[in-house]
């Protein structure tokens, strides 16, 4: 029954099918009493592993969809607590979560397995760019391609499943991006109309995030892999190293990137007007 049911994308079973392939009430009633599966609605289960954002969408008879999903895979978002779920109608009678969801009804673009309580990943991207500011957007399909949740060639269908309006985020895109904090920081910098290199190698310093117009280094900390004593002393030995080169260093830190933009716009700002680019 788990191998039947694990699945990168998590599928349900009716409990008809499960009596037909030899189940019985009584069994399925222990495996639910004994956390190895999952009853999120009348009828349906699931397989224990899945998580808590699945076993939501399926008991309002929905999909995970839009962020909800691409978290799911990993993929970057800019906020992923509401929760996304995609039915195929409105309905009058809504099922009561105790948590902020947000309910979908457009058509999908591929059809998921009818089993499947997920929409595919190119329905998903193409919610989260509607559903996100543009900066995020970006970021988001940066990460899905990095990621291989989406491939280099669905783009043309993707922006083609778009209003017109969001073609021009095409051109910003950037795989090379490790993470959402750099794609959003890339978009910012080329709105600035600098010079943006990516993942550039220094010698005696190591690969940095961007060396923007030729001499200013700018790394996207996290705490995941910045918040030890060890890692910091690394990073500012890196920046001696850079400053030896004639580089200076600005660390941006990623929730200032993700929530306070404008701050870090006006940070960048003022450091690239102390310096004309190099040439």
């Amino acid at each position: 029954m788990a191998t039947a049911l694990r699945d990168e994308s998590p599928i349900f079973l009716r409990r008809r099918d499960l009596i037909a392939a030899g189940w019985s009430d009584r069994a399925l009633r222990f495996a639910v009493e004994t956390g190895a599966l999952l009853r999120p609605r009348a009828g349906v289960y699931l397989n224990a592993d899945v998580s808590a954002d699945v076993v939501d969408a399926c008991a309002l008879g929905g999909r995970l969809a839009c962020v909800s999903e691409l978290a799911r895979r990993g993929v970057f978002v800019m906020d992923s607590s509401v929760l996304h779920v995609h039915l195929h109608a409105p309905r009058l009678k809504r099922t009561a979560l105790g948590r902020p969801t947000r309910r979908h009804w457009a058509q999908l673009r591929r059809q998921p397995h009818p089993s499947a309580v997920a929409v595919s990943p190119l329905d998903a991207v193409a919610c989260a760019v509607r559903c996100q500011s543009p900066r995020a957007a970006v970021a988001t399909i940066d990460s899905a391609l990095r990621n291989r949740v989406i491939d280099p060639g669905d783009l043309d269908e993707l922006f083609g499943m778009l209003p017109r309006r969001y073609r021009v985020l095409r051109r910003l895109l950037d795989a090379r991006a490790e993470s959402g904090p750099e794609s959003l920081v890339r978009v910012m910098l080329r709105t600035l109309g600098a010079s943006v290199e990516l993942q550039v190698s220094i010698a005696t310093v190591g690969r940095v995030d961007f060396v923007v117009n030729g001499w200013l280094i700018v790394e996207c900390d996290s705490a995941e892999h910045h918040a030890s004593w060890d890692a910091q002393r690394r990073d500012r030995r890196r920046d001696r190293a850079a400053a030896a080169l004639g580089y200076a260093t600005l660390r941006l830190i990623a929730e200032d990137i993700m929530w306070h933009p404008d701050e870090v716009r006006e940070a960048l700002v003022g450091i690239l007007a102390s310096r004309p680019a190099k040439r």
